[in-house]
């Protein structure tokens, strides 16, 4: 099996909430639910598409990390807190994801951790050297 490796954004949450930005093994990265903080900084915008813009920024510094970039994605999940601010949050994903086009999912929820985070996304990539892929490769 392959090696785990892990990646951090370098947010505070993840060290003291028990998990990683990202886990690359098995030809896959999985990016975990990823809000609008820019992390260095701590500062979340107040506009739902202005947090799906940040959302996008962190995935993709985190699939560059990773050996792999938005081309790669062939899943996506959009966590979003208030249905009137949906298709601002899909608009923006669809200028980031237009032409790649992953399966993808939009689920409105009740809220995130913090009551300010209005978006969370969560996708899957491909790791682009075709790693191993256990149902195929057998």
């Amino acid at each position: 099996m392959s090696a785990r490796r892990l990646i951090s954004s370098g947010s505070p949450f993840e060290a003291a909430y028990g998990y990683s930005r990202a886990v690359v093994q098995g030809g896959f990265v999985f990016v975990a639910g990823t809000t609008g903080y820019d992390y260095a900084a701590m500062t979340l915008p107040v506009s739902a598409t202005e947090q799906a813009e940040a959302c996008w920024r962190t995935i993709g510094d985190v699939l560059a990390q990773a050996g792999t970039g938005l081309a790669e994605i062939v899943r996506a999940t959009y966590y979003v807190t208030d249905r009137t601010e949906a298709e601002a949050v899909l608009a923006v994903c669809g200028r980031v994801l237009g032409g790649i086009r992953p399966a993808a999912t939009l689920v409105i929820v009740a809220g995130l951790l913090r009551p300010e985070m209005k978006v969370e996304i969560e996708v899957t990539a491909l790791l682009p050297s075709g790693g191993f892929v256990p149902w195929v490769d057998r």
